[in-house]
Formats: C-alpha cells, sequence, structure tokens
C-alpha cells in the first residue's frame, strides 16, 4: 500500500536564509499541523534520501536563488521535477519563485546584484523579473515594502479569501506574460496594484499557479508567510520607515493568511481553518525587576558556559541553551538545521530536547514590547512592585528574574529537567510561556497549554535543615493557596469570586457538563446555582471543572531541596475549559497582572512558611477556601467503608478522614491518605486507590 504523503518539507540548506525558514515553519505549521508534519531538509536529502513518497509539499523558501542552483542543479532538481510530475506539490516564495521559473533575472545591469540564466525545474514557463521595485539592499530591511495585491478570486475558487491585502517584500520578481499561459496551465492568483520598476509584459503577476502534470506549483514574489508579529519580534531595523512597514503589514494579518490558505488548498492540502496547530519554539527572554541583577545571575552559571566560535552555550542534562544578547538575532545556518532535524517518519514527532534554545540575556532595560507582542514585561514589573509595596508579609523575592518564551515546551521541564542550571538559579526564579507544547513521544503534537492559559513555574530552593517542621511535601498546598488567594486579592470586588479548592489543590465550577480531571494538583471553581447544562447522574446540581493545574517536581543536592512548582491557569482563553475572565469578573484578567499577584502572594506565604511551618494561620487559610470539611465519601480501597473528611495532618499533608459507622455516628477510626496515591471522585463521593 502506497505511504500517506504526511510531510511538508521545508529547503534549509545552501541558499536559503535563517528568517525565512523561520517564518515558513511558523506560519505552515500553524497552518497545517497536525495534519502535515511540516520539517526541514537539507540539499543532501532532497538528492540522496527517499523524500518524495511521504512528502505532500516541497518548500522553497526566501534566500539566494544561485545557492539552490549550485546545491541542487542536476539530480536534485530532476528528482524534485518528478515529485510535482506524480503529484507533489512545489510552493516557491520570493528566491524559491525565481527558483521555480524558467528563467530567473534580477537587477540586470547592476553588476554587484546581477542574476541572470535558465532554471531547471521551469514550472513558471518564462521570466521571473525583478526586482520589481527598487531599493533592495542584500541582508537588510532597505528595500522592504508593504505591497498591495488583487487577488484573482475566480482562480482561488474560495469565498473567503480577500480582494485586496498587503504583504511583506523585499527584494521579489514578477512572472513576465503570465496571462499568455493561460492555455498552459498557468493561472494568476494575485497581481501588483502598484506600477513595476521592471518590465512585467502583459501583466503584473506577483502569484502564480503552475499545473505541473498530475501535480502543481505556486511561486509567488512576496512573502504571505510572513507574519507581521515575527517581523516585529525580528532583529531590530535601522531602514527608515521599516516599523511603520510592520504596522501597517499587522492590519492585513487576516486576509494574507486566508489567501495563503487558499493557496494551499488549490495546492490540494488540507488546512486548518482554525489555525491552532502547535507553532515552533521561540526565544526565551531573561529580565530582572532590577535590571543589573541579570547579569549577576548569567555569572552564576560560569562554569557550566562553554564557548564555540565565539558563541556562549550551554549543554545540560535536557536542553542546549545558547546564550545572547538582545542584538544578537542569527545564528548559523548548520544549527537551525541541526535544531529542527527529526525523523521523516510520519508517526514521529519533532523531539524538542534536540532544538537549541535561543535564551537572550536582558541587562540593560526590560524586554521591548515588539519582541515578546504576548507579554508585557513592564506590566508585569511594575505590578509586582505594587503588590510587594501593598504586601504585610516579608518577601522572599519570587518572580523578580523570569524567564519568558512565547513558545516552549514547558516552562517545568526547562527548569526542572537541567539540573546543572537548577542547582545554581537563586530561589524565586519563574519561567512563564505564552504556549506551552508538548514533543515526546508518537503521534501528533500534543498541547500543554493554549495562549491565554496562564503558565508558569517557579524555583525553590527548600533547605534540608527545615524539614522538621517545614516539610517540603506543603509547598503544593502553599501554591494552592497562593494561586486561591491570588485571583481574590487581584484587585477590588475579586474577592467573591466562587474560587475553591479540592484536595490536595484543586480548584472547580459547576453547571457545566464537562469532564473532572483527577490528576493531584489541580485547580477548579465551583458556582452553586446551575444555569441550564446539568449532569444527568448530578441531581446536587453540583458539577466540578477543572480549570488549572499545579505540579510540584523536587530534587535534593547539597543539603537543599531544589523544587520546581508549576502552575497552570485557565485565564482568559475560550477552550478547551472555563477559564477566570468567563467568570464576569469586574474587569478581566491580564496574564501579567495575574502572575504578579500569585507570586507575591506565594512569596509571602513561604517566607512564612520557612518560620512557622504549616501553622493554624495556613490551616485556617486552607479550609477557608476548600470544599471538603464533614464531607461524607466512601473508602474505596478500604471495602467502601463510609467516612467523614476532617482536614489534613500539619505534619506531612495528609487528608484526614473519620470511619463512619450505624447512622453515621464516628467508630473511632481514623484514616490517614497520601495525596500520591488517593484522589477524589466527587460524583460518586468515593476517595479512590490511584491505580
Amino acid at each position: 500500500m502506497a505511504s500517506k504523503r504526511m510531510n511538508v518539507l521545508v529547503y534549509s540548506g545552501n541558499g536559503a536564509t535563517i528568517d525565512s525558514v523561520r517564518h515558513c515553519l511558523y506560519t505552515l505549521r500553524r497552518l497545517l499541523s497536525p495534519k502535515y508534519a511540516v520539517l526541514t531538509v537539507a540539499g543532501d536529502a532532497i538528492i540522496k534520501e527517499p523524500w518524495t513518497a511521504s512528502c505532500a509539499m516541497l518548500v522553497l523558501p526566501g534566500g539566494a536563488d544561485l545557492g539552490y542552483c549550485r546545491t541542487l542543479n542536476g539530480e536534485g532538481n530532476r528528482r524534485i521535477l518528478q515529485f510535482v510530475e506524480r503529484g507533489g506539490a512545489y510552493l516557491g516564495f520570493c528566491a524559491g519563485g525565481y527558483y521555480g521559473s524558467k528563467r530567473c533575472e534580477f537587477e540586470v545591469g547592476n553588476k554587484n546584484l546581477e542574476v541572470a540564466g535558465n532554471r531547471e525545474l521551469a514550472f513558471y514557463p518564462d521570466t521571473c523579473r525583478g526586482c520589481a521595485f527598487p531599493g533592495y539592499v542584500p541582508h537588510s530591511e532597505a528595500g522592504a515594502r508593504n505591497v498591495e495585491l488583487k487577488v484573482s478570486k475566480n482562480a482561488l475558487g474560495a469565498s473567503l479569501v480577500p480582494e485586496i491585502f498587503r504583504s511583506y517584500y523585499n527584494g521579489g520578481g514578477v512572472f513576465v506574460d503570465a496571462s499568455r499561459y493561460h492555455d498552459e496551465g498557468v493561472e494568476i492568483l494575485a497581481s501588483f496594484t502598484e506600477n513595476t520598476h521592471v518590465d512585467a509584459g502583459e501583466d503584473s503577476a506577483a502569484v502564480v499557479y503552475c499545473k505541473v502534470g498530475d501535480g502543481a506549483a505556486i511561486l509567488t514574489s512576496p512573502h504571505p508567510e510572513f507574519a507581521s508579529v515575527n517581523l516585529a519580534g525580528d532583529e531590530d531595523s535601522e531602514a527608515p520607515g521599516y516599523s511603520e512597514i510592520v504596522e501597517a503589514l499587522s492590519q492585513y494579518d487576516k486576509p494574507r493568511t486566508d489567501f495563503l490558505k487558499a493557496c494551499l488548498m488549490k495546492l490540494g492540502l488540507r488546512v486548518n481553518q482554525d489555525e491552532d496547530p502547535v507553532p515552533s519554539l521561540s526565544r526565551l527572554h531573561l529580565s530582572s525587576l532590577i535590571a543589573s541583577t541579570t547579569t549577576e545571575l548569567v555569572a552564576s552559571l560560569e562554569d557550566i558556559i562553554t564557548v564555540e566560535n565565539d558563541e556562549e552555550y550551554i549543554n545540560d542534562d535536557n536542553d542546549t541553551f545558547h546564550i545572547e544578547r538582545p542584538s544578537s538575532w542569527s545564528v548559523p545556518e548548520k544549527q537551525i538545521e541541526k535544531a529542527n532535524e527529526q525523523n521523516s517518519n510520519e508517526d514521529r514527532i519533532l523531539n524538542y530536547s534536540t532544538i537549541i534554545k535561543r535564551v537572550v540575556v536582558h541587562d540593560k532595560e526590560y524586554p521591548a514590547s515588539k519582541e515578546t507582542p504576548y507579554f508585557d514585561h513592564h506590566a508585569y514589573f511594575t505590578s509586582l512592585k505594587h503588590y510587594q509595596s501593598q504586601s504585610r508579609d516579608e518577601q522572599s523575592g519570587f518572580g523578580q528574574q523570569i524567564l519568558y518564551g512565547e513558545v516552549v515546551t514547558s516552562t517545568s521541564t526547562i527548569l526542572e529537567k537541567n539540573t546543572q542550571i537548577l542547582r545554581r538559579l537563586p530561589s524565586g526564579l519563574t519561567a512563564t510561556a505564552t504556549v506551552q507544547v508538548a514533543g515526546r513521544g508518537r503521534g501528533n503534537n500534543v498541547w500543554v497549554s493554549p495562549a491565554g492559559a496562564l503558565v508558569f513555574s517557579t524555583v525553590i530552593r527548600h533547605p534540608v535543615s527545615l524539614l522538621k517542621h517545614a516539610p517540603v511535601i506543603f509547598l503544593q498546598y502553599l501554591a494552592a493557596l497562593a494561586v486561591v488567594e491570588g485571583i481574590k486579592n487581584y484587585d477590588d470586588g475579586y474577592q467573591n469570586l466562587p474560587i475553591k479548592l479540592k484536595w490536595p489543590n484543586d480548584i472547580c465550577k459547576s453547571n457545566l457538563i464537562l469532564s473532572l480531571a483527577q490528576a493531584q494538583g489541580s485547580v477548579c471553581v465551583l458556582i452553586r446555582d446551575g444555569l441550564d447544562a446539568l449532569d444527568p447522574d448530578d441531581p446536587t446540581g453540583k458539577i466540578y471543572v477543572k480549570i488549572g493545574g499545579i505540579l510540584v517536581n523536587s530534587h535534593y543536592s547539597s543539603s537543599e531541596y531544589h523544587s520546581v512548582v508549576g502552575i497552570g491557569i485557565n485565564t482568559a482563553n475560550a477552550n478547551p475549559s472555563i477559564s477566570l475572565n468567563a467568570l464576569r469578573p469586574p474587569v478581566p484578567f491580564t496574564l501579567e497582572k495575574l502572575l504578579a499577584r500569585i507570586l507575591t502572594c506565594f512569596s509571602g506565604f513561604y517566607t512564612r512558611f520557612k518560620r512557622t511551618g504549616f501553622d493554624r494561620h495556613f490551616e485556617e487559610m486552607y479550609y477557608r477556601h476548600w470544599l471538603h470539611t464533614d464531607q461524607i465519601v466512601t473508602l474505596e480501597a478500604e471495602g467502601g467503608v463510609r467516612a467523614r473528611i476532617k482536614g489534613i495532618t500539619t505534619d506531612w499533608g495528609l487528608l484526614v478522614a473519620e470511619e463512619l459507622g450505624w447512622e453515621d455516628r464516628p467508630t473511632g477510626k481514623r484514616w490517614t491518605l497520601q495525596t500520591d496515591s488517593n484522589s477524589f471522585d466527587f460524583f460518586k463521593g468515593l476517595v479512590k486507590k490511584k491505580v
């Protein structure tokens, strides 16, 4: 049986630029994953490896056409052409558009830039001539433009495509006399609305579709794969007007994306309409409340930093980190190939541990909004200072140093699985992210958290000398209390939000028919009055919906526990479950402010805990927020014994239940239940032994 074509391969070999590959991966993964595995492919693999049988589309990104020729001329191009003729798809952006034409003419007459000659693929049967607009400067944004394109809606056959949109442009050509080749299977998909700088013949074709045997190719002059958010987050450009170009492009992100979707569908690919596939990992940004302390933190890692070709790296147990300064955005081409290398087997996914994690050190000022468009560092640190000034509790400095990434594997994994770094990090350092993805094992990519959820992990160095009165097991209880107290003390008017704790640290909401996750360490919301969707098996009208989770991992080293407390809270995300903002707070929660509020609470609680242990103050606070006082349950593992929940022990945080006999009278026998081996089933009133 023929194998399914599930791979979309983005060429990353000679000629391709790092940024163009990055933009392709970013956009195509959002539009095509998990239906397709969007991978990079090197030139040698195209020439030597059996990639065609499992490949749905080959993408040649922006870069240098001559580099493609040097690597792929001959056997490489023969295989690409055969792949397309036998039903495959080819998508060429900018340089990939020049390369897919019969003839390339680039800056003819300019001795420093001129490139002219025939090309072997010849999907487009005439010339791609450029630059379509003047001002191109190699390796610069000086010639970048925000070009307007008129779409040929009939050719795309999609009702939702825009008539006009704008796209990033930098050095692309125009497909000369494209309308003449209609009978040869050429269709104009979009045209420039401005007059071009070079002779375009009868048309100003900017994007063309070419029928090739049983397959097809789409060649573009502009870059519809370039999302404005990535341009804004890219390295600072000194080109005049560049920021205005990016701002203008941001207004056309949706029509640009709709056009690109239509192009992919015309090539026969199945496209995500909800645009929620797993994105590429992003840079990590290290910053501090007091910027200069970031330098001190990096200095504490000096003994594990290695230098290769004047670049600094940390090779740890799970990940490799490349330390960068804010002005440094590019990496050697071999690194991006190594970073994205993965097995072409469709049953496998990207092994994120092989990707070099790039850490930008901000030791002068906070990251700019264009570098981290989904997390406002200024708002976060301002809120942190505000809450610290209001706190009556002594602080432990939680959240004063943060490591943020727009897209990460897992904030907990980054800290907890890299023990060399973990042993040197200060207590209170917090990693946070806009989106977490999981990339281990087989099958499709798995979401850990969607955008809109607050996800973070905090390092705590807990001395062994404190274990007698302050056991490390209570960190999960302190974290749960910090979440609830942080939400209720976010601002005036939030105190009455229906937030409750489920043992050991869950938080829940009723009247929605949604399942309750039984995992240890989650957070839920309880609303007692029903709306209209009640569980038919629950006559009380109380159905609990998980909105978050808490996970604590600890390592013992040098007379102290290095603990990583991971917390996730559905805050502003519409799916997959209820979120805090769905509870109609006075003003919607923002992630930055909520993170600062929770960390301030957590910091104060931990400082007191080190001094007093889990004392009556914490007990009363915990019982005030939890659901279970005097709740009657059945102890499934003890033969169906009925018991009444009485509280938790203050030594090891065990759940206390007193046995009930005739007419639910206490028998005098008490049970203590461990959090790592038992769970509640509130729908059935059971405490069950975990399998």
